[in-house]
């Protein structure tokens, strides 16, 4: 599995496109404003076909570029239900959202669970809801490759803020400990923004949440 990390949109949000040549599939995590255009030529070369946007929750900088992604590609969106406002109409985050960008709603295709396992890429991924940072947000992990990604539920050295509407503290904590911290140590964690990081580092180290 080729792992592309693309960082986009105003505040440059992860994306990852997640593609296998040899089965000529590909797997987009999260939408940042512009995306597509830097998917397109990667999947015209390795000669692979969006089979799913999966976003990690509805904030904007995560979302603004779904619906092209969809147009363009016909890929399947999957998301959490909680996150259901956000993502289909998002004029309730307008606070939020940076003076003068659109943030067009999409159509969210599949919502899916915590505990839910994904065919994709020749893997059995699993779905785990991580909320605190917003109400619906997912981490996706692939056991085989001993990847994982959490969305803004955790970065490297630090967590999501919870201080936006949805936002809880005390939750974020306990998703975390509960469903991150509980994967191998030797995990690589991809994050929302920022580098990538490991299970094992961030509960060793993470001055936020301590293992």
């Amino acid at each position: 599995m080729n792992v592309h990390v693309l960082p986009a949109g105003p505040i440059q949000t992860n994306a990852y496109l997640l593609s296998d040549p040899s089965r000529g599939e590909a797997v987009l995590i999260d939408a940042p404003e512009g995306i597509w255009a830097k998917v397109e030529p990667i999947l015209a070369r390795e000669g692979c076909r969006l089979s799913g946007l999966w976003l990690t929750h509805g904030h904007w900088d995560h979302t603004q570029g779904a619906a092209e992604v969809a147009r363009e590609s016909a890929a399947p969106i999957l998301a959490h239900a909680a996150d259901k406002p956000l993502i289909e109409t998002p004029e309730v985050m307008r606070p939020l959202i940076l003076p003068g960008l659109v943030v067009e709603p999409s159509r969210v295709t599949r919502w899916v669970a915590d505990g839910e396992t994904l065919d994709a890429l020749g893997e059995k991924v699993r779905v785990s809801h991580v909320p605190g940072h917003c109400p619906g947000s997912l981490m996706f992990y692939f056991p085989s490759a001993g990847a994982a990604f959490s969305g803004d539920a955790l970065f490297r050295g630090g967590v999501g803020r919870t201080d936006l509407p949805g936002g809880d503290s005390a939750l974020l904590e306990k998703s975390i400990r509960a469903r991150i911290y509980t994967l191998p140590g030797e995990t690589t964690l991809f994050p929302g923004h920022g580098a990538p990081t490991t299970v094992g580092e961030e509960k060793a180290s993470n001055p936020h949440v301590r293992g």
